[in-house]
């Protein structure tokens, strides 16, 4: 709900406080007082185009804070919010600022937060709706009738939104299937060729690194071969140095015991003696890891070679080949296996396709008993708003299966005629403004508690009626109020004295300076603003009584 609106140097207004209470309010004024320019303002709020032209002259810039309590968990608003990181925290009201700069220039703040005026046009219709003489939101979008109509029958759509979601995901398995199946059937030769060209070689994970490593040992021992030679010689045989050690060894053994000297020599030839043995044995270890089969380095460094010749033709890691081939085989498999597959989708597609037009024709059948319904509610408030010779009717149509959706199969529209032979038409086609608004409130009376915004403002509804009708007009705004706040600008002193609250929007000047102010009228002042309205420049004490007769009736 609206609570407050704050509006600073705007065309003629140049601080203006207004603060909103609920149910029905009025505003009242002479022709040219300024009524348009607040609508232009709360617009500018919500998003509207920022127009230059309403920066008060002199001023170089003009801004309007609207201010509504704070929207429910479960409001449409909250989710907007959510949406786009902006959150409320519990029991803030929500304060929406707009500024336009003389240039042209505008920003748009929600609780301080910078915002586009896009998320602004977005919030608005869920906060506000604004019915005028050119209303092109609201009841005129055929896009809500659908929603409207499903509020009002209590229609349950969850059946149908589960079945269509249910056939649409089955539906993208099967194709997703067929273009597998097709493209494998497309590459058969090929994938048959590559599956036998690999399965032959056996590719195995982590091969190509075994084999690098063993190729190198093998390299590094041709290279050392000679030298390892080498230094075995020098330790093998008669001459070798090791026997030249323990031969030596042995003799000073036999005349230690004479020199005693000796011993120390002894002990240091017996640990050369260990220590030559000890080297011998490593090296002869070498010798062995160290050692090659010519005929196995070439075999080694063919399978490298055809290894990685393999995975550079099919683009991949020589150790990603295994895998290849076995995702190529299962493609192959797919071929085969595929229309059995395929058989079992389009079955499965068929039978979700059927779940869902059977809901659908079922939500239909609803929707059209609802829109009888809705049809004969807007009908019995036709006349009495002097709208005796217009017919309205809902539309629920089929649509092209192109068109179906979680929403069901159908097109739901709202049309009128409005004379008698005349065709039905959608409502924005309607000529007359006070019409059309008419129409709006006999449409919302009808939906009463069905959703759309939780306020809504209805601008000269009474344009060119008066009497019964002006009354008829003011009792269905009040019985809207009872589940709305309504606002509405009015020339009609029957609508008038329906308010809970009446504003007066007056225009002054001293001279040089025109200002529009906007006055919350007491019970006394609410009296003589509606005797004005009935009786003109002049007020009688004829208009005076009236006026107490019509706020009497309340």
């Amino acid at each position: 709900m609206l609570t407050a609106l704050s509006i600073r140097n705007v065309v003629l207004i140049e601080a203006l406080d207004l603060d909103f209470g609920s149910g029905l309010g009025v505003l009242t004024g002479e022709t040219g007082a300024g009524k348009s320019i607040l609508l232009d303002s709360l617009g500018l709020a919500l998003g509207a185009r920022a127009d230059s032209g309403l920066v008060r002259s002199g001023e170089v810039q003009a801004s309007v804070t609207a201010t509504f309590d704070t929207p429910r968990a479960d409001h449409r608003v909250t989710a907007l919010l959510a949406d786009n990181g902006i959150d409320l925290e519990p029991g803030e009201p929500l304060i929406i600022r707009r500024t336009v700069k003389a240039d042209g220039g505008s920003r748009a703040f929600i609780n301080d937060q910078a915002c586009s005026a896009a998320l602004l046009r977005d919030l608005s219709s869920a906060l506000v709706e604004i019915h005028g003489q050119h209303d092109d939101r609201g009841l005129l979008n055929p896009r809500g009738h659908r929603l409207l109509l499903d509020a009002y029958g209590r229609c349950d759509t969850g059946a149908v939104s589960s079945a269509y979601h249910d056939w649409r995901a089955a539906a993208d398995r099967l194709a997703e299937s067929r273009e597998a199946v097709e493209s494998a059937a497309r590459d058969r030769d090929y994938l048959t060729h590559a599956v036998d060209e690999l399965t032959r070689f056996a590719p195995e994970s982590g091969e190509e690194a075994t084999l690098a490593e063993e190729r190198a040992t093998m390299q590094k021992g041709a290279r050392l071969a000679d030298d390892l030679s080498a230094v075995t010689e020098c330790f093998t045989g008669s001459d070798g140095g090791l026997a030249q050690l323990r031969q030596a060894a042995r003799r000073l053994d036999r005349i230690v015991g004479e020199y005693e000297p000796l011993a120390e020599v002894l002990a240091a030839l017996d640990r050369a003696v260990i220590e030559a043995g000890e080297a011998e044995d490593r090296l002869n270890e070498a010798a062995d890891a160290l050692s090659f089969d010519p005929a196995r380095l070439d075999a080694i460094e063919t399978r490298l070679f055809d290894l990685r010749g393999l995975a550079r033709k099919h683009q991949v890691a020589p150790d990603e080949l295994a895998a290849l081939r076995d995702e190529m085989a299962a493609k192959l498999a797919a071929i085969e296996g595929g229309e059995g597959h395929l058989a079992a989708l389009e079955t499965e597609v068929k039978a979700k396709a059927a779940t869902y037009r059977q809901a659908a024709q079922a939500l239909s059948a609803e929707r059209q008993m609802a829109a009888g319904k809705l049809d004969a509610a807007v009908a019995a408030e036709l006349a009495p708003l002097k709208l005796d010779a217009a017919r309205f009717r809902t539309v629920v149509a089929p649509q092209e299966e192109g068109q179906w959706g979680a929403h069901g199969m159908d097109r739901v529209e709202f049309e009128i005629s409005t004379n008698p032979g005349a065709p039905f038409a959608p409502l924005v086609k309607i000529a007359s403004g006070g019409e059309l608004s008419r129409f709006i409130l006999a449409l919302k009376v009808a939906l009463a508690e069905q959703g759309g915004a939780d306020t809504l403002i209805f601008d000269e509804i009474d344009r060119g009626v008066g009497g019964a009708v002006a009354s008829a007009i003011g009792d269905r705004l009040a019985r809207l109020s009872q589940t709305n706040q309504i606002l509405v600008v009015t020339h009609s002193p029957q609508v008038a004295a329906r308010g809970a609250g009446h504003m007066l929007i007056a225009k002054s000047s001293d001279g040089t300076v025109t200002r529009t102010g906007v006055h919350a009228l007491s019970d006394g002042e609410r009296r003589e603003e509606i005797a004005r309205m009935l009786s003109g420049a002049e007020i009688t004490a004829e208009a005076r009584a009236q006026a107490e007769r019509l706020l009497e009736k309340l």
